[in-house]
């Protein structure tokens, strides 16, 4: 599986979050993507030919694992591309808005991105439903991404799992690990979706 990390990171950040799902006896590997940031409608392509390269070497389709913008990257790919994709997890991402309901947002206003645009353009790829299972976990104490943004009421193969963590222990909680193992363990198969109140 690829395993993708968040906003302005690299594999380095998920290094201990792939070991241990090589631990318990999946092929991970990290996503090569340099320092993620930047354009998302530039970062979708060069992550699709990736999971199609990795698809290839397989022989199968793959698992994607996200953590922060990496989610909504693997959730894109899942979207565009359902051919290459059996399953997405997702740490912490925010499906809603962009960056707009992030501790992210004020920045990247300074530097110029337009953030009502992001969120449109989000909202417009919404249109397109995601075919493939979703396992998205969020936590209320996330602290960077408001834990609403990461409830998908849009798609209904999506099931949410609530953590207890920061954004930055997403990738490192043990709760969270035992929880990837427990999804990645399970048949791949929509399962209704139960939307935390």
């Amino acid at each position: 599986m690829l395993v993708v990390p968040g906003f302005a990171t690299g594999d380095c950040w998920t290094s201990k979050l792939r070991n241990f799902i090589a631990s318990i006896g999946y092929h991970a590997k990290g996503c090569e993507l340099r320092g993620i940031g930047g354009q998302v409608s530039d970062l979708i392509p060069m992550l699709i030919r990736q999971t199609e390269r990795f698809a290839r070497e397989l022989n199968a389709r793959v698992r994607l694992v996200g953590w922060s913008l990496g989610g909504y990257l693997a959730r894109e790919v899942a979207r565009d591309r359902p051919d290459l994709v059996e399953k997405v997890i997702t740490l912490g991402t925010p499906v809603v808005g962009g960056p707009k309901y992030t501790a992210a947002a004020r920045i990247l206003r300074r530097r110029g991105y337009d953030i009502e645009a992001i969120a449109a353009e989000v909202m417009q790829r919404q249109q397109t439903p995601i075919q493939v299972p979703i396992a998205a976990v969020f936590s209320r104490i996330d602290g960077v991404v408001t834990w609403e943004a990461c409830i998908d009421y849009e798609n209904r193969n999506v099931e949410h799992f609530e953590v207890t963590s920061s954004h930055l222990g997403l990738i490192f909680n043990s709760d969270v690990y035992r929880l990837v193992a427990e999804v990645l363990d399970q048949a791949s198969r929509s399962r209704p979706t139960h939307y935390p109140s």
